[in-house]
């Protein structure tokens, strides 16, 4: 064998071992996030406690103390109220609308923060998919297709350690890098 021939040999065996790394790493990544099977909206209603979350450039003002309202609508749309604590003691509301995509018990939704006369604009809906939820609807995960965002809530500002962690099994599953997690301070 001539000796550039072992030289691209060397070379193409490399880039196929580099391939394969990369493929290994994008492995979890390629799976996609699926969705819970179906949620009941209706329950789903009410206060929920952000208990942990991808940090996020919405949410930079926000110290703690972070709640989520759901309200179904007449209309069947959903009002979202989030509040949080800032670092000086006060809160701030960011008010929104919710939508349903697919059937009555369809687990994505698309919710917006902009404006109501901006709606039109298909980038001002963000994905809000429930990703899990247990059966009493009390500890909740909430994401999109990306995995860029990650809300966990419960209906109270503390969880148990031994449903947390389960969730955060669940949630490794399904290829969320935990590492980026950020627990919420509660003061309540």
């Amino acid at each position: 064998m001539l000796p550039n021939s072992r030289l691209i040999l060397l070379l193409l065996g490399l880039l196929g071992a580099s391939a394969a790394l990369l493929a290994a790493e994008r492995g979890t990544r390629a799976t996609p996030v699926t969705p819970i099977p179906s949620l009941d909206v209706p329950r789903y209603m009410g206060v929920w406690y952000e208990i942990a979350k991808f940090p996020n450039r919405f949410q930079k003002q926000c110290a703690g103390d972070t709640t989520a309202h759901y309200s179904l609508q007449p209309d069947r749309t959903v009002q979202v109220i989030n509040r949080c604590r800032r670092a000086d003691g006060t809160f701030v509301d960011a008010a929104g609308t919710a939508r349903q995509l697919g059937g009555p018990t369809s687990p994505t939704l698309k919710v917006r923060f902009a404006p109501r006369w901006l709606s039109f604009l298909p980038f001002v809906w963000g994905d809000y998919w429930v990703i899990d939820l247990d059966p009493g609807y009390q500890l909740a995960a909430v994401s999109e297709p990306g995995r860029d965002y990650l809300w966990i809530l419960a209906r109270t500002p503390t969880v148990s350690r031994q449903a947390y962690n389960a969730l955060l099994d669940r949630l490794e599953r399904q290829g969320f890098d935990l590492s980026k997690l950020e627990v919420t301070r509660q003061t309540r």
